[in-house]
């Protein structure tokens, strides 16, 4: 996973360095120092057995039921949600109840069929990190992510809406050069 955005204060960078590995089904996790994302059924298997792990994360698929996460949410690192298809759009209800219902605060990854043209939409239901596939550009996408952010619409990134935040500014209402 080397073509990582991540959302650092807000600004999205590309993180060629980012350590974490997805594991494959079967997989031996024992001994590993390297961050991994196991996948939510061999998650499920083995996290009542041990002490949470800061190096382990979870991948949940779009059938897969993200209220089962409930009790570990405070303690894993990073969760991440799969995209098998871009037309796939039941990872976007996961993240926005991650965020807003379950109070998950550590990394939300898109992972899978991820592509520049919904970055602004992943932001905004809380994802806070995106693995871009292979086959594309990643400073492209990074692209998507910036000088556009305004939704009008409140969302996990801006929770008041666009009429309120403008409606808080001081002096909105005033025409410059008037009173």
């Amino acid at each position: 996973m080397k073509n990582v955005i991540t959302l650092k204060n807000g600004s999205p960078e590309h993180d060629p360095s980012d350590p974490w590995v997805l594991l494959e089904a079967g997989a031996d996790v024992m001994g590993s120092d390297t961050p991994i994302i196991l996948p939510f059924a061999h998650w499920l298997e083995h996290s009542q057995a041990r002490a949470p792990d800061p190096r382990q994360g979870v991948l949940l698929g779009p059938d897969e039921d993200p209220l089962r996460l409930v009790p570990a949410v405070s303690h894993l690192p990073l969760i991440a949600l799969q995209f098998p298809d871009f037309r796939d759009g039941r990872a976007y209800s996961q993240a926005n109840l991650l965020r807003l219902r379950y109070g998950f605060r550590g990394d939300l990854r898109a992972v899978g069929d991820v592509l520049r043209d919904q970055l602004l939409l992943m932001r905004h239901c809380g994802f806070s990190s995106f693995a871009i596939r292979e086959d594309k550009p990643v400073l492209d996408a990074l692209e998507g992510l910036r000088g556009f952010d305004e939704v009008y619409a409140r969302s996990v990134a801006n929770p008041v809406p666009r009429y309120r935040r403008q409606s808080l500014k001081p002096n909105a209402h005033r025409v410059s050069g008037t009173d």
